[in-house]
């Protein structure tokens, strides 16, 4: 439940200047369909927020888990690009942290872009140095993948991220993990691009898929799919 709106924004920033901020609240199916994750929050809010400036563009998104009667975990990522020419490449420099089983992380490098030339689709990739703080083996590196694509006259949008990190850790079972791998596609249904609806009514409707390994405290592949709505600001 991020980086998506910097993918789309980041792609068109040397078109229009935009500032863009959504609020997301996704039901969570993972406790449901894997006995393992039983105590994983059923809801989770993403606020994410991008704004471009003449330097380049500054993005951030905070998550929240919800258990019954408290916020059960809770993530937050700032990401700086610095752009000066015109080339497609920009400086990338980021910083992530959280509570409970996250480590806080510096990251820097170099991210490319491309979108066609009505901004329907397009996608990003990022290339990283990533320093994680406290962890036995603090030196990493992470690929960074971003798309979007457009289309029913903006009626429906398919979005997504993908993460590739080197991180030393343990899975909840104490078992050791290298490598992990995250990608997160998103799939909206933009109610006001439809004739029926106010162009002002910016709610979407959709789903988000996780797919992941040895991702935080799981073992292993998971697919854990949500229900999700949107309100574009």
């Amino acid at each position: 439940m991020k980086k998506i709106l910097f993918a789309i924004v980041l792609s068109v920033v040397s078109a229009v200047q935009i500032n863009a901020q959504n609020i997301q609240l996704h039901y969570d199916f993972g406790g449901d369909l894997y006995d393992e994750l039983g105590t994983r929050p059923s809801l989770t809010t993403t606020v994410e927020m991008f704004k471009p400036d003449k330097w380049g563009s500054t993005f951030f998104f905070v998550d929240m888990d919800y258990a019954k009667n408290e916020v059960a975990s809770a993530y937050w990522e700032l990401a700086r690009e610095l752009k000066f020419w015109k080339v497609p490449i920009s400086v990338h420099v980021e910083y992530d942290g959280g509570i409970n089983y996250i480590k806080d992380s510096y990251l820097a490098g170099a991210t490319y872009t491309f979108n066609n030339k009505d901004f329907t689709k397009g996608f990003s990739a990022s290339v990283m140095y990533k320093y994680i703080h406290s962890n036995p083996s603090p030196n990493n590196f992470q690929f960074t993948a971003t798309w979007y694509l457009h289309f029913g006259q903006g009626r429906y949008s398919f979005t997504g991220f993908m993460d590739f990190w080197r991180e030393r850790h343990n899975s909840g079972n104490g078992k050791s993990h290298l490598l992990t791998f995250l990608a997160e596609p998103q799939f909206w249904v933009n109610l006001n691009a439809f004739p029926w609806a106010d162009d002002d009514f910016k709610l979407s409707v959709g789903t988000e898929w996780e797919v992941s390994s040895n991702f935080a405290l799981m073992d292993g592949w998971y697919l854990n799919p949500t229900l999700a709505l949107k309100w574009t600001f």
